[in-house]
């Protein structure tokens, strides 16, 4: 067989591969009780993660005030009633309940099924030359990967970065500085929330408070901590209700922003009538309801979300078309092979980078979301808290999940310490603490969130969150609503709405793929080399400079949130092992 035949034929086996894969885990999220589509889903999935989703998706946990309840048939899934507690409860006691009830319902269930995973998966990234899957549950990536010791010196390896380790902890240490003054600001405003029910002696603060089920985003507590509460605030929520939106209306208002800008349109993605899926089903059918877009590389694209009307919701619509942005650009101009990102970060970056736009009170305000915005000094540290809420209370929980995993991966952290090792990076990165006490013996924590199940890599969250503050300030350069120099619009302002040339190194560089180094493609995209964390302080200066007066005055009072009377250990302590004497 000629080399150029052969060529065809592999091109031809990989497509199919991918469009048979995506089909059968497609099919099955959508409609978890068949029998016959989850048997084929078992096929496909290893058993060792296969049991573990089973525990996360249909996990159920029994209301606070029916503690014994039918899980069947009274208990709460995750999405939307387990959320919606977390998100709007301030009953401390309830919060306290829901937060250990779900712990205990996936976490707890899966300890004894992670230590064979860990060894499966580590058993697979040491072999050599094994195709593997990855991110099947948001899109296909199959790579002939080089011998690795173990999953997370894998995983760290398609970021082609020597001193990835090194680099993440750089960029970290250079956004401390911002959520150090946003997370003593958000603890005492809770302090004075809950007053004598939040003890915060120890310099931490309980993690069930901060409005989400894993205290990673905190928009959901703007209610307590808006610096002034009489100015105009974000309410994306109120203004998709008065405006009658539906769930398809939010697709559709993200869609049209994405062409705008000159980028593919993508209505096949978010059409129910062809399989998409983003309200939960009515019909006693299961659905995997984590938000995820499934490529059959051949042009089919299709969202699996459960959605409601709401900020964070419509940022993962943002999210979600973002992964269909990508598939439809390089689909036009790569083969098979080259039909990715070229670091995992990148494909994670593309929505959220335009949501930043879209979400600009400019924009807002623009398609009547945003009404009776008075512009004021007071109104804009209103919006940059925020935006900050859910962007940089992210990042360090971005960070710690897979630093965690790497040190379980590559075993330097034994299985009878996997628990308190996980509090001890929540501590130091979040300054967070569990409600209530953990166990090592019982309690698998990590296994709370869907990531770990599904053993997909957390990092390239954390590294997408740093590189849409990149992307956006150049597309804003770009656009001409963003000088750097003079900043006489401030650059949380900009929205590029219906500017197309912004689109267009966006374009450029989505239809490289995976063809070129990541570095090619962040220079096409923003005119740099090297990701930089640089844009994200300077679309949160004003805020910053705000944190740090307000926290100024009340020196006192939030002294136990920066003073802690119990020793935590030294970050660079837990790089990969924690120090014996730290336990």
């Amino acid at each position: 067989m000629d080399k150029g035949k052969k060529i065809a034929e592999d091109e031809k086996l990989s497509l199919k591969n991918c469009f048979d894969s995506n089909d059968i885990l497609f099919n099955y999220q959508t409609d978890a009780t068949n029998k016959q589509k989850k048997e084929a889903a078992d096929r496909l999935n290893s058993t060792f993660t296969g049991e573990m989703a089973l525990v996360y998706d249909f996990g159920k946990i029994c209301p606070y005030k029916n503690p014994n309840c039918d899980l069947e048939k009274e208990g709460l899934s995750l999405k939307p009633e387990i959320e919606n507690i977390m998100a709007k409860s301030r009953d401390y006691d309830e919060l306290t309940y829901v937060w250990t009830a779900w712990r205990d319902a996936t976490g707890a269930k899966m300890k004894k099924l992670y230590k064979a995973l860990v060894d499966k998966s580590n058993e697979n990234a040491r072999a050599s030359s094994i195709p593997c899957v990855l991110y099947y549950l948001v899109y296909y990536r199959a790579v002939i990967v080089q011998i690795s010791s173990d999953t997370g010196e894998m995983w760290r390896a398609f970021y082609k970065d020597a001193n990835f380790i090194e680099n993440m902890e750089n960029i970290w240490m250079q956004i401390k500085p911002l959520y150090t003054e946003l997370y003593k600001y958000v603890g005492r405003k809770l302090k004075m929330f809950y007053r004598n029910r939040l003890d915060i002696s120890d310099g931490l603060v309980p993690a069930q408070v901060f409005g989400s089920v894993w205290a990673q985003s905190w928009t959901n507590i703007a209610d307590i901590v808006l610096p002034f509460p009489k100015a105009s605030k974000m309410n994306i929520e109120a203004g998709l209700k008065e405006r009658n939106f539906t769930t398809l209306d939010m697709f559709k208002i993200a869609d049209e922003f994405y062409q705008s800008v000159g980028l593919l349109p993508m209505g096949n993605a978010y059409n129910e009538s062809i399989g998409a899926v983003f309200n939960k089903p009515k019909d006693g059918r299961k659905v995997v309801c984590h938000p995820s877009t499934a490529d059959y590389c051949n042009g089919t694209i299709k969202v699996k979300m459960c959605i409601q009307l709401n900020f964070e919701d419509l940022m993962s619509v943002f999210h979600e078309l973002g992964h269909a942005q990508y598939g439809l650009q390089y689909l036009q101009t790569q083969p098979s092979s080259y039909r990715d990102s070229p670091t995992p970060g990148f494909h994670e970056a593309i929505g959220t980078t335009l949501a930043l736009s879209f979400m600009s009170p400019t924009h807002l305000q623009r398609i009547g979301l945003l009404n009776n915005f008075l512009d004021s000094y007071e109104a804009n540290i209103n919006v940059l808290l925020y935006m900050a809420l859910n962007k940089v209370a992210f990042l360090p929980f971005g960070l710690l999940v897979d630093k965690w995993r790497w040190d379980v991966f590559n075993g330097s952290v034994p299985e009878n310490k996997w628990n308190s090792h996980y509090w001890q990076y929540k501590k130091i990165y979040q300054r967070l603490k569990p409600p209530v006490e953990r166990s090592d013996e019982t309690d698998l924590d990590p296994g709370d969130m869907y990531n770990i199940p599904v053993n997909i890599d957390f990092i390239m969250y954390y590294y997408a969150g740093i590189l849409e503050f990149q992307i956006f300030k150049s597309m804003c350069i770009e656009a001409d609503k963003y000088d750097p120099l003079t900043k006489k619009m401030p650059l949380h302002k900009c929205d590029f709405y219906n500017v197309a040339k912004a689109g267009g190194k966006l374009s450029k560089g989505m239809q490289l793929g995976s063809s070129k180094n990541w570095t090619e493609v962040l220079e096409i995209m923003t005119g740099y080399n090297t990701i930089s964390v640089d844009p994200l302080l300077e679309y949160f200066e004003p805020l910053y400079r705000f944190l740090k007066e307000e926290n100024k005055e009340f020196e006192e009072f939030i002294r136990e949130l920066i003073e802690p009377r119990i020793k935590i250990p030294d970050i660079s302590i837990l790089l990969f092992t924690l120090d014996d004497s730290n336990e």
